[in-house]
């Protein structure tokens, strides 16, 4: 190879080297992607339903199982009522009525005969078994003498044994009655223990089943556990009450919504965070706030005939407060479903 042709290579891989340098420091430079902008937070979006803050009370018969008819219905639909108000009453409330009147009458006896019992005697008793004491005593000292003058006749022979023995026998039974209407003035005095312990024991037990009478009463009547309105009634006068319950009850001054949240969404979520509620059929939007994340996760089984939808859905719900605005026009629509927005 002559000197030209080997100056023309070394000028070709210059030439191939300088190229490269130029593509690594320019032209794959100018093919490197541009950092994309930050498009910020993700909000959540769920499906909801309206609910009553004080969640819906599904009243039922209080007996349990204890079989009653329905007597009286005081309430009807959309009433308003106040929280311990009476709302029904069960067949059975007047025969319970009567064994509170019983248990009360039994207590009120158990009570007297124990003030009695610590009241003691009454003063003129006290004084009438004064005086009979005094009068027993009298009478034992006369029946002792007449004992010893009988015992003292009888080895002279002017009196009979027989005689002696009455005497002596007259004279014991004075002194019997003495001590028993002695011990009985101490009744009068100060009652005995014995006699006080029992007649407080007999107190306990009927004012306990007075207690029990009056539980057994409160089972026959539904009272209202909150201030509400009354949403939905399943029983009427006459009817027994069913696995539906007895009436549906919820305060409709504060309204939420319940939205059902995926579990791979929670951790976009906070209290506090803004929210719009979308109601079907309306265009207007209701602001609303998340106030309570749930601490379950549910199984939400979903039927439809997309074949790549989410049959098998786990959610939690998560309770949003609503805005003033929006209890009026929501305070009718219970559980009807919404679509909410929640903003990061």
């Amino acid at each position: 190879m002559n000197n030209r042709g080997l100056l023309l290579i070394l000028l070709l891989v210059a030439g191939i080297a300088g190229g490269a340098m130029l593509l690594t420091r320019h032209g794959a430079a100018d093919r490197a992607p541009e950092p994309t902008a930050d498009a910020g937070p993700i909000g959540v979006g769920a499906l909801g339903r309206v609910e009553p803050a004080s969640r819906i009370r599904r009243l039922n018969q209080p007996g349990g199982f204890a079989v009653a008819r329905l007597d009286r219905l005081l309430v009807q639909e959309g009433d308003r009522v106040e929280a311990g108000q009476l709302l029904a009453v069960f067949g059975d409330a007047a025969q319970k009525d009567a064994a509170i009147a019983q248990a009360e009458a039994a207590a009120a006896q158990s009570r007297a005969a124990l003030a009695r019992i610590r009241a003691a005697g009454r003063p003129e008793e006290v004084a009438a078994q004064r005086a009979r004491i005094e009068a027993l005593r009298a009478a034992e000292a006369s029946a002792r003498r007449d004992a010893e003058r009988a015992e003292a006749l009888v080895p002279s022979g002017a009196g009979g044994r027989a005689a002696a023995e009455r005497a002596r026998f007259t004279a014991s039974r004075t002194t019997a009655e003495r001590a028993e209407a002695e011990a009985t003035l101490q009744r009068l005095l100060q009652p005995w223990p014995q006699d006080l312990a029992v007649a407080e024991a007999e107190l306990a037990a009927a004012e306990a089943a007075l207690l029990r009478a009056r539980a057994d009463a409160v089972l026959s009547r539904v009272v209202a556990p909150i201030a509400g309105t009354i949403l939905k009634i399943y029983a009427r006068p006459g009817d027994q009450v069913g696995s539906d319950g007895l009436l549906d009850l919820a305060d409709l001054d504060r309204m939420d919504v319940v939205a059902d949240v995926y579990e791979t969404d929670l951790p976009r979520l906070r209290p506090g965070a803004p929210a719009e509620v979308v109601v079907p059929g309306e265009p207007h939007r209701y602001a609303a706030t998340v106030r309570e994340i749930g601490w379950l996760v549910r199984r939400t089984t979903q039927a439809g005939t997309d074949p790549v939808a989410a049959v098998d859905a786990r959610t939690v719900e998560v309770r949003l407060t609503l805005a003033d605005e929006a209890r009026e026009a929501l305070r009718r629509r219970t559980n009807m479903q919404v679509q909410v927005a929640i903003r990061p």
